[in-house]
């Protein structure tokens, strides 16, 4: 049930945001900012009554490696989401100092941050 809800939330976000462009919005398309985001808060959601430790205020990156920690998750895609989303901040922190409007780059710049949130994605909530 809280899968189904989850990701029917996650799809009403990114038809609220839509991106005509041929960029890759680091925040709003799949396999960016906001999955990573919204994977955290199912794991958290779904198991911090068994494991009260992701119930602190610890942020996306260490409650991502903690899942992986906790057998939730596969360690390798843990591994490579936590770099996926630092990369992701740092292009978003760049781009905002310069004065975009959008936080947009060329696909093939992130393809492989891009693959592996979205392999995550799957893992967690099915293909």
């Amino acid at each position: 049930m809280l899968k189904r809800e989850i990701t029917a939330m996650r799809a009403k976000m990114h038809d609220a945001h839509p991106n005509r462009s041929a960029l890759f919005d680091l925040k709003h398309d799949r396999g960016g900012i906001i999955d990573v985001e919204f994977i955290v808060q199912y794991l958290v959601l779904e198991h911090a009554c068994v494991h009260a430790e992701l119930t602190a205020n610890s942020g996306n990156l260490a409650l991502i490696m903690r899942s992986a920690q906790l057998g939730l998750i596969p360690v390798d895609a843990a591994q490579a989401v936590h770099a996926a989303y630092r990369t992701y901040r740092q292009l978003q922190h760049g781009l905002r100092l310069r004065g975009e409007r959008y936080a947009r780059v060329e696909p093939k710049t992130v393809a492989i941050q891009i693959e592996a949130v979205r392999r995550l994605w799957d893992n967690v909530f099915g293909a």
